[in-house]
Protein backbone atom coordinates (compact mmCIF):
# COMPACT_ATOMS: atom_id res chain seq x y z
CA UNK A 1 0.00 0.00 0.00
CA UNK A 2 1.46 3.40 -1.07
CA UNK A 3 2.25 5.59 1.85
CA UNK A 4 1.94 9.29 1.66
CA UNK A 5 5.59 10.77 2.22
CA UNK A 6 6.00 12.73 5.61
CA UNK A 7 6.57 16.44 4.98
CA UNK A 8 10.42 17.07 3.08
CA UNK A 9 13.03 18.31 4.92
CA UNK A 10 14.79 19.07 1.97
CA UNK A 11 17.41 22.27 2.06
CA UNK A 12 15.65 24.25 -0.83
CA UNK A 13 16.49 27.94 0.63
CA UNK A 14 13.25 29.09 -1.57
CA UNK A 15 14.33 32.53 0.28
CA UNK A 16 17.17 32.68 -2.66
CA UNK A 17 14.35 33.60 -4.87
CA UNK A 18 11.63 36.11 -4.61
CA UNK A 19 8.08 35.26 -3.27
CA UNK A 20 7.00 36.40 -6.53
CA UNK A 21 8.38 33.92 -8.63
CA UNK A 22 7.27 30.96 -5.98
CA UNK A 23 3.71 32.79 -6.67
CA UNK A 24 4.22 32.21 -10.47
CA UNK A 25 4.92 28.38 -9.95
CA UNK A 26 2.14 27.66 -7.39
CA UNK A 27 0.22 29.64 -10.85
CA UNK A 28 1.84 27.50 -12.82
CA UNK A 29 0.82 24.19 -11.02
CA UNK A 30 -3.02 26.33 -10.35
CA UNK A 31 -3.45 26.36 -14.04
CA UNK A 32 -2.49 22.24 -14.64
CA UNK A 33 -4.99 21.36 -11.88
CA UNK A 34 -7.62 23.59 -13.37
CA UNK A 35 -6.75 22.73 -17.04
CA UNK A 36 -7.73 19.07 -16.03
CA UNK A 37 -10.50 19.75 -14.62
CA UNK A 38 -12.02 21.09 -17.41
CA UNK A 39 -10.79 18.27 -19.98
CA UNK A 40 -12.69 16.30 -17.40
CA UNK A 41 -16.24 18.12 -17.73
CA UNK A 42 -15.58 18.33 -21.36
CA UNK A 43 -15.04 14.44 -21.46
CA UNK A 44 -18.19 14.15 -19.69
CA UNK A 45 -20.01 16.25 -22.19
CA UNK A 46 -18.68 14.71 -25.41
CA UNK A 47 -16.20 17.34 -26.35
CA UNK A 48 -12.88 15.19 -25.73
CA UNK A 49 -12.80 12.16 -28.17
CA UNK A 50 -10.77 9.21 -27.34
CA UNK A 51 -9.22 8.84 -24.17
CA UNK A 52 -7.45 10.98 -21.29
CA UNK A 53 -5.05 10.52 -18.86
CA UNK A 54 -5.20 13.28 -16.37
CA UNK A 55 -2.53 14.14 -14.28
CA UNK A 56 -4.00 16.24 -10.84
CA UNK A 57 -2.34 15.51 -8.02
CA UNK A 58 1.43 15.31 -9.71
CA UNK A 59 1.36 18.97 -10.72
CA UNK A 60 4.36 19.50 -8.26
CA UNK A 61 6.81 17.36 -10.29
CA UNK A 62 6.67 18.87 -13.96
CA UNK A 63 6.53 22.92 -12.14
CA UNK A 64 9.55 21.91 -9.80
CA UNK A 65 11.61 20.13 -12.71
CA UNK A 66 10.44 22.89 -15.45
CA UNK A 67 11.18 25.75 -13.01
CA UNK A 68 14.64 24.25 -12.77
CA UNK A 69 15.74 23.71 -16.62
CA UNK A 70 16.49 26.65 -19.03
CA UNK A 71 13.81 27.78 -21.70
CA UNK A 72 16.13 26.19 -24.73
CA UNK A 73 16.36 22.64 -22.48
CA UNK A 74 14.13 19.55 -23.60
CA UNK A 75 11.68 17.82 -21.85
CA UNK A 76 9.51 14.51 -22.65
CA UNK A 77 6.48 13.78 -21.36
CA UNK A 78 4.12 10.83 -21.01
CA UNK A 79 0.25 9.97 -22.06
CA UNK A 80 -0.57 11.43 -18.84
CA UNK A 81 1.29 14.59 -20.03
CA UNK A 82 -0.84 18.05 -19.91
CA UNK A 83 0.86 19.02 -17.15
CA UNK A 84 4.87 18.62 -18.36
CA UNK A 85 3.13 20.49 -21.63
CA UNK A 86 1.87 23.47 -19.44
CA UNK A 87 4.84 23.60 -16.93
CA UNK A 88 7.42 23.44 -20.09
CA UNK A 89 5.53 26.55 -21.12
CA UNK A 90 2.91 25.58 -23.90
CA UNK A 91 -0.18 28.08 -23.74
CA UNK A 92 -3.37 26.81 -22.03
CA UNK A 93 -5.75 28.04 -25.32
CA UNK A 94 -3.87 25.69 -27.98
CA UNK A 95 -3.40 22.74 -25.53
CA UNK A 96 -7.07 22.72 -24.89
CA UNK A 97 -7.83 23.11 -28.96
CA UNK A 98 -5.54 20.32 -29.51
CA UNK A 99 -7.47 18.30 -26.67
CA UNK A 100 -10.58 19.05 -28.71
CA UNK A 101 -9.38 18.44 -32.14
CA UNK A 102 -9.48 22.35 -33.30
CA UNK A 103 -6.96 23.89 -36.00
CA UNK A 104 -5.67 25.99 -33.51
CA UNK A 105 -4.37 23.48 -31.44
CA UNK A 106 -0.74 22.93 -30.38
CA UNK A 107 -0.17 20.70 -32.84
CA UNK A 108 -3.23 21.69 -35.55
CA UNK A 109 -5.89 19.23 -33.84
CA UNK A 110 -3.98 16.28 -35.04
CA UNK A 111 -2.28 15.11 -31.88
CA UNK A 112 -5.18 14.44 -29.47
CA UNK A 113 -4.47 13.77 -25.85
CA UNK A 114 -1.47 11.42 -25.74
CA UNK A 115 0.76 13.06 -28.59
CA UNK A 116 1.28 16.20 -27.84
CA UNK A 117 4.90 18.21 -29.15
CA UNK A 118 5.46 21.98 -29.17
CA UNK A 119 9.36 22.51 -29.90
CA UNK A 120 8.90 26.09 -29.47
CA UNK A 121 9.03 25.33 -25.71
CA UNK A 122 11.35 22.35 -25.84
CA UNK A 123 8.74 19.51 -25.57
CA UNK A 124 10.14 16.79 -27.64
CA UNK A 125 6.49 15.13 -27.58
CA UNK A 126 4.15 13.29 -24.95
CA UNK A 127 3.82 9.26 -25.94
CA UNK A 128 1.37 6.83 -25.16
CA UNK A 129 3.85 3.79 -25.29
CA UNK A 130 5.06 3.30 -21.80
CA UNK A 131 8.92 3.96 -21.62
CA UNK A 132 9.03 6.34 -24.68
CA UNK A 133 9.87 9.33 -23.13
CA UNK A 134 12.70 7.74 -21.84
CA UNK A 135 13.98 6.63 -25.39
CA UNK A 136 13.62 10.26 -27.10
CA UNK A 137 14.49 12.19 -24.13
CA UNK A 138 17.74 10.45 -24.55
CA UNK A 139 17.98 11.16 -28.10
CA UNK A 140 17.48 15.09 -27.14
CA UNK A 141 20.35 14.76 -24.86
CA UNK A 142 22.84 13.83 -27.47
CA UNK A 143 22.09 17.53 -29.15
CA UNK A 144 21.71 19.18 -25.79
CA UNK A 145 24.95 17.95 -25.08
CA UNK A 146 26.66 19.93 -28.16
CA UNK A 147 24.37 22.84 -27.21
CA UNK A 148 25.15 23.21 -23.46
CA UNK A 149 22.04 22.21 -22.43
CA UNK A 150 19.79 19.36 -20.53
CA UNK A 151 17.45 17.12 -21.71
CA UNK A 152 14.68 15.62 -19.20
CA UNK A 153 12.91 12.27 -19.13
CA UNK A 154 9.21 11.96 -17.18
CA UNK A 155 8.03 8.48 -17.07
CA UNK A 156 5.97 6.70 -14.72
CA UNK A 157 7.06 3.74 -12.35
CA UNK A 158 5.66 1.35 -14.69
CA UNK A 159 8.14 2.51 -17.46
CA UNK A 160 11.63 1.43 -14.47
CA UNK A 161 10.54 -2.84 -15.89
CA UNK A 162 10.95 -1.72 -19.23
CA UNK A 163 14.10 -1.96 -21.28
CA UNK A 164 14.04 2.08 -22.25
CA UNK A 165 14.49 2.58 -18.52
CA UNK A 166 17.74 0.27 -19.02
CA UNK A 167 19.38 0.65 -21.69
CA UNK A 168 19.24 4.60 -21.92
CA UNK A 169 20.27 4.82 -18.81
CA UNK A 170 23.46 2.82 -19.62
CA UNK A 171 23.80 4.97 -22.97
CA UNK A 172 23.31 8.28 -20.89
CA UNK A 173 26.28 7.09 -18.64
CA UNK A 174 28.67 5.76 -21.04
CA UNK A 175 28.29 9.02 -23.24
CA UNK A 176 28.14 11.42 -20.58
CA UNK A 177 24.39 13.00 -21.34
CA UNK A 178 23.10 15.88 -19.61
CA UNK A 179 19.97 13.99 -19.01
CA UNK A 180 17.80 14.30 -16.09
CA UNK A 181 15.60 10.83 -15.58
CA UNK A 182 12.94 12.00 -13.79
CA UNK A 183 10.18 9.26 -12.17
CA UNK A 184 6.73 10.31 -11.45
CA UNK A 185 6.43 7.80 -9.17
CA UNK A 186 2.64 7.44 -8.30
CA UNK A 187 2.38 3.76 -6.99
CA UNK A 188 0.54 2.53 -9.43
CA UNK A 189 1.16 1.30 -13.49
CA UNK A 190 -2.53 1.54 -14.39
CA UNK A 191 -4.39 -0.83 -12.17
CA UNK A 192 -1.25 -3.03 -10.47
CA UNK A 193 0.66 -1.72 -7.25
CA UNK A 194 3.95 -0.48 -7.90
CA UNK A 195 5.47 -3.19 -4.92
CA UNK A 196 3.97 -6.02 -6.49
CA UNK A 197 5.74 -5.59 -10.04
CA UNK A 198 9.33 -3.90 -9.16
CA UNK A 199 11.63 -6.33 -7.87
CA UNK A 200 13.18 -4.80 -4.93
CA UNK A 201 10.56 -2.03 -4.63
CA UNK A 202 13.01 0.77 -4.78
CA UNK A 203 13.30 2.75 -7.91
CA UNK A 204 16.07 5.13 -7.40
CA UNK A 205 18.25 1.85 -5.74
CA UNK A 206 17.67 0.95 -9.41
CA UNK A 207 20.28 3.85 -10.77
CA UNK A 208 23.45 2.39 -7.91
CA UNK A 209 23.61 -0.15 -10.88
CA UNK A 210 24.93 2.54 -13.48
CA UNK A 211 27.05 4.79 -10.95
CA UNK A 212 23.73 7.16 -11.28
CA UNK A 213 23.11 9.65 -8.94
CA UNK A 214 19.41 9.46 -7.32
CA UNK A 215 17.21 10.63 -5.07
CA UNK A 216 13.88 10.05 -3.52
CA UNK A 217 11.64 13.42 -3.59
CA UNK A 218 8.56 14.09 -2.13
CA UNK A 219 6.67 14.54 -5.35
CA UNK A 220 3.58 16.87 -3.74
CA UNK A 221 6.21 19.73 -2.68
CA UNK A 222 7.30 21.29 -5.83
CA UNK A 223 9.85 23.08 -3.73
CA UNK A 224 12.01 19.79 -2.74
CA UNK A 225 11.22 18.78 -6.34
CA UNK A 226 13.00 22.07 -7.67
CA UNK A 227 15.88 21.88 -5.39
CA UNK A 228 16.31 18.39 -6.39
CA UNK A 229 15.90 19.43 -10.06
CA UNK A 230 18.10 22.29 -10.17
CA UNK A 231 21.25 20.20 -8.51
CA UNK A 232 20.61 17.54 -11.36
CA UNK A 233 20.31 20.33 -14.01
CA UNK A 234 23.24 22.23 -12.42
CA UNK A 235 25.20 18.81 -12.51
CA UNK A 236 24.59 17.46 -15.91
CA UNK A 237 25.27 20.86 -18.03
CA UNK A 238 28.34 20.78 -16.39
CA UNK A 239 30.05 17.76 -17.13
CA UNK A 240 28.62 15.54 -14.68
CA UNK A 241 26.31 13.44 -16.36
CA UNK A 242 22.21 12.22 -15.63
CA UNK A 243 20.69 12.09 -12.46
CA UNK A 244 17.60 10.18 -11.61
CA UNK A 245 14.89 11.73 -9.22
CA UNK A 246 12.37 9.21 -7.97
CA UNK A 247 9.59 11.74 -6.87
CA UNK A 248 6.70 10.35 -5.12
CA UNK A 249 3.23 11.51 -5.83
CA UNK A 250 -0.35 10.49 -6.50
CA UNK A 251 -2.98 10.53 -9.19
CA UNK A 252 -6.00 12.08 -7.76
CA UNK A 253 -8.27 10.34 -10.50
CA UNK A 254 -7.48 6.70 -11.77
CA UNK A 255 -5.66 5.81 -15.00
CA UNK A 256 -7.78 6.90 -17.25
CA UNK A 257 -11.39 7.75 -18.24
CA UNK A 258 -12.21 4.57 -18.26
CA UNK A 259 -11.02 3.80 -14.77
CA UNK A 260 -12.61 4.53 -11.80
CA UNK A 261 -9.53 3.61 -9.14
CA UNK A 262 -11.74 0.90 -7.13
CA UNK A 263 -8.59 -0.71 -6.54
CA UNK A 264 -6.73 1.98 -4.19
CA UNK A 265 -7.64 1.59 -0.70
CA UNK A 266 -9.96 4.72 0.67
CA UNK A 267 -7.67 5.41 3.84
CA UNK A 268 -4.93 5.51 1.15
CA UNK A 269 -6.74 8.07 -0.97
CA UNK A 270 -7.58 10.12 2.24
CA UNK A 271 -3.68 10.19 3.15
CA UNK A 272 -2.75 11.44 -0.16
CA UNK A 273 -5.54 14.05 -0.95
CA UNK A 274 -4.77 15.69 3.00
CA UNK A 275 -1.01 16.60 1.38
CA UNK A 276 -2.60 17.90 -2.28
CA UNK A 277 0.31 19.53 -3.80
CA UNK A 278 -1.23 23.30 -3.99
CA UNK A 279 -1.94 22.94 -0.32
CA UNK A 280 1.95 22.07 0.54
CA UNK A 281 2.66 25.05 -1.86
CA UNK A 282 0.31 27.72 -0.24
CA UNK A 283 1.29 26.52 3.37
CA UNK A 284 4.96 27.41 2.49
CA UNK A 285 4.15 30.76 0.52
CA UNK A 286 2.67 31.88 3.37
CA UNK A 287 5.60 30.85 5.30
CA UNK A 288 7.67 32.93 2.85
CA UNK A 289 5.71 36.05 3.55
CA UNK A 290 2.75 35.73 0.61
CA UNK A 291 -0.53 37.38 1.94
CA UNK A 292 -4.19 35.57 1.73
CA UNK A 293 -4.72 38.59 -1.12
CA UNK A 294 -1.20 37.63 -2.82
CA UNK A 295 -2.24 34.10 -3.78
CA UNK A 296 -6.17 35.03 -4.21
CA UNK A 297 -4.49 37.18 -7.04
CA UNK A 298 -2.63 34.83 -8.41
CA UNK A 299 -5.85 32.59 -8.64
CA UNK A 300 -8.28 34.72 -9.72
CA UNK A 301 -5.46 35.86 -12.39
CA UNK A 302 -5.54 31.67 -13.46
CA UNK A 303 -9.03 30.89 -13.35
CA UNK A 304 -9.59 33.64 -15.72
CA UNK A 305 -7.06 32.94 -18.04
CA UNK A 306 -8.61 29.64 -18.21
CA UNK A 307 -11.58 30.33 -18.69
CA UNK A 308 -10.68 32.69 -21.64
CA UNK A 309 -8.57 29.89 -23.13
CA UNK A 310 -11.79 27.28 -22.92
CA UNK A 311 -14.33 29.54 -24.67
CA UNK A 312 -11.60 30.23 -27.16
CA UNK A 313 -10.89 26.60 -27.73
CA UNK A 314 -14.68 25.93 -28.21
CA UNK A 315 -15.19 28.77 -30.56
CA UNK A 316 -12.22 27.72 -32.95
CA UNK A 317 -12.19 25.90 -36.28
CA UNK A 318 -12.03 22.15 -36.99
CA UNK A 319 -9.09 21.91 -38.99
CA UNK A 320 -10.55 21.60 -43.08
CA UNK A 321 -9.01 18.39 -44.86
CA UNK A 322 -9.16 19.95 -48.11
CA UNK A 323 -7.16 23.06 -46.86
CA UNK A 324 -4.85 21.52 -44.50
CA UNK A 325 -3.87 17.88 -45.42
CA UNK A 326 -1.14 16.15 -44.01
CA UNK A 327 2.51 16.65 -44.94
CA UNK A 328 4.14 14.04 -43.58
CA UNK A 329 3.53 12.11 -47.64
CA UNK A 330 4.87 15.62 -49.55
CA UNK A 331 7.54 15.23 -51.74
Amino acid sequence: MAKAPAASTQATDPQQEDTGVWLARYGRMLTIRLFETEMHRLFLKGEVHGTTHLSSGQEAVPVGVCSALEPSDYVTGTYRGHGHALAKGTDPEPLAAEMLGRATGVCGGRAGSMNVIDMEHGLVGCFGIVGGSIGAATGAALTAKRQGGVAAAFFGDGATNQAYFHECMNFAVVHGLPMLFICENNFYGEFTPMQKVTAGGDIAGRAAAYAVPSKVVDGNDVFAVHAAAREAADRARSGGGPTLLECQTYRHYGHSKSDPAKYRPPEEVERWLARDPLTVAKAKLEELGASGSDIEAVEEEVGARMERAIEAALAAPYPDPAQERATEFKS
